[in-house]
């Protein structure tokens, strides 16, 4: 079984160099023709030296007397072979560098469009730590072959020369070097059969230290308060020694190997000689051809050790190639079409759910899907504004997300101006429509870059209305430098409620036809909440005039749209005015006063604490 699994490493090893060599063919052959021209002088080098020897130095030892002229020679000889090996190595580390590095650009690129092109349900099924892994380390996995992959195909062409000049030199001495060359293979084979499954793991386990990490990172907030930072420390601790020690296993095997691949070429070496000593005796060979051989050894000893380092990379190569296939051969994506609505409307957009399903794909493909929506049907009318509210779990951010086509239904239909949202193509979608998610986004940099995102047209006049539409010009006016003030990462700088404005300005930036805001400004003040929204549906106030779907749970905002949608597990159970549903439907009405309490009670809170401040000490515990 092990056998067969190593010889199936070997074969999908060479396969992924096939790959390479056959997406980056030109760079190849320019590396491989320095490395063949470096192994040619190699072997050329070992007959010059030979040669000098035998008709120059031996001569010149006998006679007492060095002839200049053919010093002069064999030094010029041996220039100009030194000078075309550093010509072929400079095209051989220059070709495999590049072709290596442009492999893994290249592959770094398609693996992060793959990420944008699947959707989110696949997301939901891959850690993110894995996903950083698979674009880094695995993809960098993949190609670390290709660096000595040049160099291992001019030592062939340098072993095949050496065997043939061995032959026409002597057959004992032939014998020799067909007893070491195969054995070096043998050796090495051995090593990558031995190495394939501990090169595996090792890639599997930084993998998923670096989820470990990303959680940790990601999660610092939650870590802390809860005061996990012991129990985070011990698990990733553990997984890391669980890498080291796969790590140690590998270098171990190297530690063993490399050395007996370093004898064996010296023990070539030390039987050529003896070998080569008896034959010379006998009259069968010159001293020359001793010299040459010996020397052609000597020389073979390191370059020989570039097939070993290919076939060494191969186990974690493949381990590297199957994690990125893995995200490039994913299924799932969602394409576009190529309807375009008219750019010329800047009226409000018609949104409509008809018989719309939705089940979230399992994590396992044999478990079964967990249904979420089911025949819902519904209507946003060009610009009026639609409350989705239910309790928690009834669908309403799987509405969201439907309504912007982050998921596609899996019956049903999701319109927008009476076209099908899977037939739009992908700009038109986009500069249709806005989502402001339920957890506010914010990027590590400038507040222009917040919300403008270098999209064309967005200048800073536009970044200002969109500002004040969000209510959120007058803090961004009292930061120290305005728009160019960094919020820090996630927005740290910034307060629940001034990062869920910013994200809404971002939406407004755009000037959307159609607007979802999925509980997007829970952490805003209800009267600012209300001053947003009245903005919005006012395009005297500036405001865009959009149709909004607003998923909500303030009386306050339910109160200002022109229909409710109620959800329970799923569906829709009752639509229609606010006062219409709080007076018709009992489960409708008593979730919005529990929502209503709630707000209260956090009022009351807030008011107790401005007439009767904690201390300072308690006030900072708190």
């Amino acid at each position: 079984m092990a056998s067969g699994t190593s010889r199936d490493v070997l074969g999908r090893g060479l396969a992924v160099l096939g790959r390479a060599i056959g997406e980056q063919p030109r760079i190849f052959a320019v590396a491989v023709s320095g490395s063949v021209l470096f192994s040619v002088m190699v072997v050329g080098s070992a007959f010059v030296i030979g040669t000098v020897v035998g008709d120059v130095v031996v001569p010149a030892i006998e006679r007492g007397a060095v002839g200049v002229g053919g010093l002069a020679l064999a030094a010029a000889v041996l220039l100009g072979i030194s000078v075309l090996r550093v010509v072929g190595i400079f095209g051989r580390r220059l070709g495999a560098g590049y072709m290596q590095y442009r492999l893994q650009a290249d592959y770094r690129r398609r693996v992060t469009r793959r990420y944008l092109e699947l959707p989110l349900s696949w997301h939901h099924r891959n850690a993110t730590g894995t996903l950083l892994s698979n674009a880094n380390s695995d993809v960098e996995a993949a190609w670390q072959p290709i660096a000595p992959l040049p160099f291992a195909v001019g030592t062939l062409v340098m072993l095949v020369g050496a065997v043939a000049s061995l032959f026409a030199t002597d057959w004992a001495l032939a014998l020799v070097g067909l007893a070491v060359f195969p054995a070096l293979f043998a050796l090495n084979v051995a090593y990558s059969r031995r190495m394939a499954p501990r090169q595996a793991r090792a890639q599997l386990l930084r993998a998923e230290v670096s989820g470990i990490a990303h959680e940790s990172f990601d999660g610092a907030l939650v870590v802390k308060t809860m005061g996990r930072e012991a129990q985070e420390t011990d698990r990733f601790a553990a997984r890391a020694g669980q890498l080291r020690d796969a790590l140690i296993s590998v270098g171990r095997l190297r530690g063993i190997f490399d050395p007996m691949l370093e004898t064996l070429p010296s023990l070539g070496t030390l039987a050529v000689l003896v070998v080569g000593a008896y034959r010379l005796q006998q009259g069968a060979i010159s001293v020359a051809e001793l010299v040459s051989v010996a020397f052609l050894f000597t020389v073979l000893a390191f370059p020989v050790r570039a097939i070993g380092w290919v076939l060494a990379e191969l186990p974690r190569s493949v381990a590297g190639w199957d994690r990125v296939r893995k995200v490039l051969d994913a299924t799932g994506e969602m394409p576009y079409g190529s309807t375009r609505l008219d750019p010329a409307v800047d009226a409000p957009a018609t949104l409509s759910f008809t018989d719309v399903a939705f089940a979230y794909e399992p994590a396992e493909a044999h478990l079964p899907g967990i249904e979420v929506l089911g025949e819902v049907t519904f209507t946003v009318p060009a610009g009026k504004t639609v409350a989705l509210v239910g309790p928690t779990g009834s669908g309403k951010s799987t509405v969201a997300s439907l309504a912007v086509r982050l998921v596609d239904p899996r019956a049903g239909t999701v319109r927008l101006d009476g076209v099908d949202v899977r037939e739009l193509a992908a700009d038109s979608l986009a500069g249709t429509l806005a989502l402001v998610a339920q957890v506010p986004f914010v990027l590590d940099d400038t507040v222009r870059a917040n919300v403008s995102l270098d999209r064309a047209g967005v200048d800073d006049e536009a970044v200002w209305a969109a500002l004040r539409l969000a209510e959120a010009d007058g803090f961004v006016a009292a930061l120290p430098d305005g728009l160019d003030t960094m919020v820090g990462e996630r927005g740290t700088s910034l307060s629940g409620g001034q990062r869920q404005r910013l994200t809404l300005a971002r939406a407004l930036a755009g000037r959307p036809r159609l607007l979802v805001l999925d509980d997007a400004t829970s952490a805003v003040d209800p009267r600012v909440e209300a001053a947003i929204l009245a903005g919005l549906r006012s395009p005297a106030a500036g405001g865009p005039g959009a149709s909004i779907l607003v998923v909500a749970y303030r009386r306050t905002t339910i109160a200002l749209a022109d229909e409710v949608i109620y959800l329970e597990q799923g569906r829709v159970i009752a639509r229609g005015t606010h006062p219409t549903l709080l007076a018709t439907v009992p489960g409708y009405a008593n979730l919005v006063t529990a929502y209503e309490q709630a707000e209260v009670d956090h009022e009351r809170q807030q008011t107790y604490d401005e007439v009767i401040p904690l201390p300072p000490t308690l006030e900072v515990d708190r």
